[in-house]
């Protein structure tokens, strides 16, 4: 087996993976980047709406500031964030937006003068100030107070995609295509890379590295009705469990997307509901003002895909021969701004559903979109229990995100964490911490051990069992029993069934067993890691009995903050069990900026922590003791995060109505 050494092996060819080998490659390191297809046609490429970042141009977003999104994040999550690392993201956010327009991202402009928006259904005047003319502009999204997020039209990712691709072509960053890992090379304490197949041949390489990151993206495809890509499989989360040290973190927060195109599943933007769409239902009412009568179709992403779900229950569903479904209808925005700001929405209508949606409404129904949990990591993007390996983007449970991630947070986090652990990574190298000091023994060892996984496969004979019926049974049972609503009884039967499928998946045979391009093979190895992925989503879900953020238990309808407000660790400790080991992390009320209250949507039913109310005096006597103070030295106060920060990106964002001296 071939043997091939780096500083930095980044698994995963997205925005966050091409951020982190560009960041390491700036420092001095050597580093490589896998990727199962050309890094342009990662799934970053499938982010619309845009990005978050408190630039507080447009004359709807002005006020904002870090505070802003910061308790617009914290609240969005249901207090499962960890703070220091959403105050980490949302001082760098600005930074990224700016450092991608001078890597040459066309963010959309501000032009000043008078505009035409649809705000409520309404047509409404705003005035752009002239001093903003031509700076990045922002428009509306789910769950936030201002309007915050950046954005190319609809084609937002695409976008940074391209543009940060081109900058790791020009750091001398080699990106391996269709190459995947299999299994990472470790210890037990200290990761040293990973043993990867070529997709083409067959071949596997040993690739060793001093620090190794996985920036894999999400597990939407373990679900049968997902926005994700098809390689959005949760292989890089199934690489980090099967190590047996390393842990993943709240696996069972899984958000569904309001507006999946029906029946398909694709994405439409966030964007469109932000630009003034409104949901209606079978006889076009608009019913999400019933429910929530402040932010309506604005509301934080979990809530409104609830309500959704929640209205079709009572028998206003659209109907059609694939079953039940809503209306989006952005008619009301015009043809003029449809095919400016949201092209891609409207060509994904004309070839998928047939309409020209400046025309006809859009049929929409919640779809799984993204995984909150990941491979649980320190704010420096590494592992705490598996040294030298590090996670970034959705991968990983950073964990800015809690139980609910905010619409534009995602791919703002790909390029903030792709920053911040890029840094950390090369601190990291150039520390003795990352030396190292391997024996070519257990190279050999990890490669022969993934040579006799896919042998078994390829030659054992005797399996009886097809891979991609055990995959699409897995797929049903997660889209029909861990879902937005969730029961004991549904989770405890999504849990036994998938403990039988992993069991058979162990007997899997192949009809064809070419070692080489072998999609059967692939399906295969890859059904097996996801099905462990999945028993960590149900397991969990089944084991927390209450309902916060995207996690909602119809029998435990209440977040339960005394019992609950803890982050879910899941691990794998033997290759032979069927279940995952669970253990909790419990989060600090006392050290915490914000502190559990109500997150502004439905009644304010929750079970305080017993330690929020001291808290909340404690910060009440700050904030008077300091009462007139600069707002960065009250949060400094009562939060310090600047220190956690890279040195580089420290320091203050600069804005129209907060200059810096």
């Amino acid at each position: 087996m071939k043997v091939i050494y780096t500083d930095v092996l980044v698994i995963g060819g997205g925005l966050a993976g091409l951020r982190i080998a560009i960041g390491a490659r700036r420092r001095g390191h050597d580093a490589i980047v896998l990727s199962l297809v050309p890094p342009k046609r990662s799934h970053s490429a499938a982010a619309q709406g845009g990005m978050q970042a408190s630039l507080g141009n447009v004359a709807k977003g002005q006020g904002d500031n870090e505070d802003v999104h910061f308790e617009d994040t914290v609240k969005g999550s249901d207090w499962g964030a960890d703070q220091q690392v959403v105050r980490m993201f949302v001082n760098t956010a600005p930074k990224a937006v700016r450092e991608l327009a001078a890597w040459g991202v066309p963010w959309s402009r501000v032009r000043q003068g008078d505009r035409e928006v649809i705000i409520n259904g309404q047509k409404v005047t705003i005035t752009e100030r002239a001093a903003a003319h031509g700076l990045v502009a922002q428009r509306d999204f789910g769950g936030t107070k201002k309007w915050r997020t950046c954005y190319v039209s609809d084609g937002t990712g695409h976008a940074m995609l391209f543009a940060v691709g081109d900058q790791a072509i020009a750091s001398g960053v080699p990106v391996h295509e269709r190459k995947e890992a299999l299994a990472l090379i470790h210890d037990g304490s200290r990761c040293y890379g990973a043993v990867v197949r070529d997709l083409m041949t067959g071949e596997l390489t040993a690739y060793v590295a001093k620090a190794t990151a996985i920036a894999t993206g999400g597990a939407g495809r373990v679900y049968r009705v997902t926005t994700n890509a098809v390689i959005c499989e949760g292989i890089g989360a199934a690489l980090a469990l099967e190590t047996g040290a390393a842990a993943l973190g709240n696996m069972e927060a899984v958000q569904f997307h309001p507006t999946g195109i029906f029946p398909a599943g694709i994405l439409v933007t966030e964007g469109c509901r932000g630009d003034g769409g409104l949901l209606r239902d079978a006889h076009g009412h608009r019913f999400m003002p019933d429910y929530e009568p402040e932010k309506k179709e604005l509301a934080s992403r979990d809530v409104v895909s609830r309500r959704m779900e929640e209205h079709i229950r009572k028998g206003n569903g659209a109907k059609s021969r694939f079953g039940e479904h809503l209306w989006l209808d952005i008619t009301l925005l015009g043809r003029k701004h449809i095919e400016h700001n949201l092209r891609e929405v409207k060509e994904i209508c004309q070839y998928f559903l047939g309409v020209d949606p400046a025309e006809k409404w859009i049929a929409v129904r919640p779809a799984q979109h993204y995984t909150m949990g990941g491979v649980r990591t320190k704010h420096t993007g590494e592992s705490p229990t598996l040294r030298g390996l590090f996670a970034a983007g959705e991968a990983a449970c950073w964990d800015m995100h809690g139980f609910n991630r905010l619409g534009g947070n995602s791919v703002a986090e790909t390029v903030v964490a792709g920053m911040i652990v890029g840094e950390f990574i090369a601190d990291f190298i150039e520390s003795p911490k990352g030396d190292i000091d391997i024996p070519t023994a257990l190279i050999r060892e990890a490669g022969a051990a993934a040579r006799a996984k896919l042998d078994t496969l390829l030659h054992g004979g005797g399996g009886t069992e097809r891979a991609d019926a055990l995959k699409i049974e897995m797929q049903q049972i997660m889209t029909d029993k861990v879902a937005i609503f969730r029961t004991g009884a549904d989770l405890e039967e999504a849990v036994h069934r998938l403990q039988a499928l992993l069991v058979r998946s162990r007997n899997i045979g192949l009809r064809h067993r070419s070692d080489g391009p072998n999609p059967e093979l692939v399906t295969a190895y890859r059904t097996q890691k996801m099905l462990k992925v999945a028993l960590c989503i149900a397991t969990g879900a089944l084991t927390r009995t209450e309902s916060r953020g995207a996690h909602f238990r119809e029998d435990f309808p209440r977040r339960d903050d005394a019992h609950w407000l803890k982050r879910t660790l899941a691990t794998w400790k033997d290759p032979s069990d069927t279940l995952p080991c669970l253990a909790y992390e419990p989060l600090d009320v006392l050290s915490m900026e914000l502190p559990p209250g109500w997150r502004g949507y439905g009644a304010k039913d929750y079970v305080d922590h017993p330690d929020t109310p001291r808290r909340a005096e404690e910060l009440q006597r700050l904030r008077e003791r300091l009462q007139g103070a600069d707002r960065h030295a009250v949060q400094s106060e009562i939060m310090p995060y600047e220190h956690m920060l890279p040195a580089r990106f420290r320091g203050r964002n600069e804005r129209i109505d907060e200059r810096m001296s």
